[in-house]
């Protein structure tokens, strides 16, 4: 069995109690070494065979599962955040299809979720923002046209860009080319939930100028919106003239 595991945002103990369990029964663990928590291989159990899979083509990371399996052994596929969340595991499990071998997803939290809690921010406020967009800057991998960051910028919704640290000056350009504003809040939060987090607020308009003077080139996330001024107007959920199935109206 392939058990793909969601790592958490990066700190080891926002493992899930379930991801931490498959990692102490594996007998083979297949981790992405560039993004994932070393500590998390703390919880291995001796003699358990551990590969890194910065260093593995997608074919290697195949033959190392198929041989586990064919071995009897029960293999870990460690992704850091949330496997959904750009974790190219859709085109694991398309091989895995292929060979007729079993596996499953245990969620994680995403590092979308550890930056947010790093900045003591909601993403969705009334009268502010009520859609977060998760996506990246195209690279060596491309972007769809119809998801360029000029398009989602259109929204003004909160924005979590992911994988684009090295891009900032033309992240600046093209945001404020969809229509947020220069001065638009923004932040950037360096290894979210790790012990060397860092959270760097700024605007749209200085986000490389920013970055470049906190030394950060990677592994960091860059959120934008005005959800990052605060709130507006509070919820109707706990106002006191707001009837639920759980609460009638205060009386005036």
């Amino acid at each position: 069995m392939i058990h793909f595991v969601g790592a958490g945002s990066g700190a080891p103990d926002l493992i899930t109690l379930r991801g931490k369990k498959l990692i102490e029964e594996a007998d083979v663990i297949i981790y992405a070494g560039s993004l994932v928590n070393p500590e998390l291989l703390d919880y291995a159990k001796s003699g358990c065979e551990i590969h890194n899979s910065a260093l593995m083509t997608l074919d290697e990371v195949i033959d190392v599962m198929e041989n586990a399996e064919n071995s009897g052994k029960t293999t870990v596929r460690l992704h850091t955040g949330d496997p959904c969340v750009f974790g190219a595991i859709r085109e694991q499990m398309e091989r895995l299809d292929a060979l007729g071998i079993a596996y499953d997803v245990c969620p994680g939290v995403s590092s979308f979720c550890g930056a947010a809690a790093a900045l003591k921010a909601e993403y969705t406020l009334p009268d502010v923002s009520q859609t977060v967009i998760l996506t990246r800057m195209a690279g060596r991998t491309p972007v769809p046209e119809s998801e360029s960051i000029e398009s989602l910028a259109a929204h003004h919704a909160a924005m979590v860009i992911f994988l684009s640290t090295g891009m900032l000056e033309e992240l600046s350009e093209r945001l404020i080319k969809g229509g947020y504003t220069a001065d638009t809040p923004a932040a950037i939060v360096y290894k979210a939930t790790w012990n060397d987090e860092m959270v760097c607020r700024c605007t749209v308009a200085s986000l490389a100028e920013t970055a470049e003077k906190n030394g950060i080139t990677k592994t960091a996330l860059i959120t934008v919106g005005d959800f990052l001024d605060g709130v507006r107007s509070l919820s109707k959920l706990y106002s006191a003239d707001f009837e639920t199935k759980f609460r009638k109206p205060s009386k005036q």
